[in-house]
């Protein structure tokens, strides 16, 4: 999976979760070497809004035809909205994982950003599990 997409201007973690910054605001989701290791996705748990989440705790799960994994934040802040289209629609993360943000953070803890991969150091540690 040498080709796996990872864009600039995103965080990555090496348990294949990417984070966007919007302002105070995250948005967190799968990338796209997740979504193609998990197959097709058949649902999606997400926390309720008002969760506090610190880094690496389990936002949720996602499962597929072949597996369910858990979703990890990247960074720690308290969730304010789901993507509810999620619930009819899960597998649109398979169409467009860096389109498809599941869960945003607010009260976010950008300094957590620092310990993040950027797409470049993502894409040599992917190359890497081939």
């Amino acid at each position: 999976m040498a080709d796996t997409q990872a864009k600039d201007g995103y965080y990555y973690t090496e348990k294949h979760e990417w984070v966007k910054v919007d302002g105070d605001v995250a948005l967190i989701g799968i990338t796209d070497f997740a979504q193609n290791a998990l197959g097709d996705i058949v649902f999606i748990d997400l926390p309720k809004p008002g969760k506090q989440i610190k880094a690496k705790d389990s936002l949720g799960t996602i499962e597929s035809v072949k597996a369910a994994e858990d979703l990890y934040s990247p960074i720690s802040g308290e969730v304010v909205e789901t993507n509810a289209s999620l619930g009819s629609n899960p597998q649109s993360v398979n169409a467009e994982p860096f389109d498809t943000w599941m869960v945003k953070l607010k009260n976010i803890q950008t300094s957590e950003l620092s310990g993040l991969l950027s797409a470049a150091r993502y894409k040599e540690y992917v190359s890497k599990l081939d």
